[in-house]
């Protein structure tokens, strides 16, 4: 997959996209990350990528050619997203996660700035997309979180992929707890479901606590999965 950066803060991605896994899987070319500037694009002697909003108001706007220089000046792949990410985009979730990693060649991310950009962007833009209900400095952060979460779904990016069908989310239940040595910490003891031995009584209790932490920690997600769920409890 290639994934195209269109930033003001090149620099910000260098420690995060060498890192862990996601530093691996681009090692590997699982994904090939390429960041653009967009004042790189800015055609005015002092480079400006941002001016005043139309009408007054607080703050400055991302300036619209800048924005479409970048992203036009990239190779097109057949199956490709244009991604603004901005808070009043949809929420990153799993489900999105997954869309992404299997329904597409290349992802081109802009990442905003300032008071945001302007609308005429969103002519540009085929999704908007948001890390939650919160306002930050930059779309920087929440362009590395899709991104992380995108690569690690990519084969080969994580060992075992076996793993990534019992994770949180991808069932529409939170993850069971689990454990590991020692058997006792501190008073702690691991239940003694988990050293029986017993794969099938493993398997029930693991289900059974997906459900009771799901219920009590995100009583909305345990809703929509009762709602869907083909079982009954």
């Amino acid at each position: 997959m290639r994934l195209d950066i269109v930033t003001l803060f090149p620099d910000f991605f260098k420690s995060p996209l060498s890192s862990g896994l996601l530093g691996k899987a681009l090692a590997k070319q699982i994904a090939e990350v390429h960041l653009v500037n967009p004042r790189d694009f800015a055609t005015d002697k002092h480079r400006r990528v941002d001016d005043e909003p139309y009408g007054g108001g607080a703050g400055m706007l991302m300036k619209p050619e800048p924005i479409f220089a970048a992203v036009e000046s990239l190779p097109v792949l057949p199956r490709r997203d244009v991604i603004l990410m901005t808070p009043q985009g949809a929420t990153i979730n799993q489900q999105m996660l997954v869309e992404l990693a299997t329904g597409y060649d290349q992802l081109a991310i802009v990442c905003g700035h300032y008071e945001g950009v302007d609308e005429r962007v969103l002519n540009l833009v085929t999704r908007e997309v948001s890390l939650g209900d919160f306002v930050l400095t930059c779309g920087e952060i929440p362009a590395l979180a899709l991104i992380n979460g995108v690569v690690r779904l990519l084969p080969g990016t994580v060992g075992n992929s076996e793993s990534l069908k019992v994770e949180s989310f991808e069932s529409g239940l939170l993850d069971y707890p689990q454990y590991t040595r020692p058997p006792e910490f501190r008073g702690w003891k691991v239940p003694e479901v988990l050293l029986s031995g017993n794969h099938a009584e493993i398997a029930r209790w693991r289900r059974e606590q997906q459900i009771e932490r799901t219920r009590s920690r995100r009583p909305d997600l345990f809703a929509h999965w009762l709602k869907n769920s083909p079982f009954t409890l």
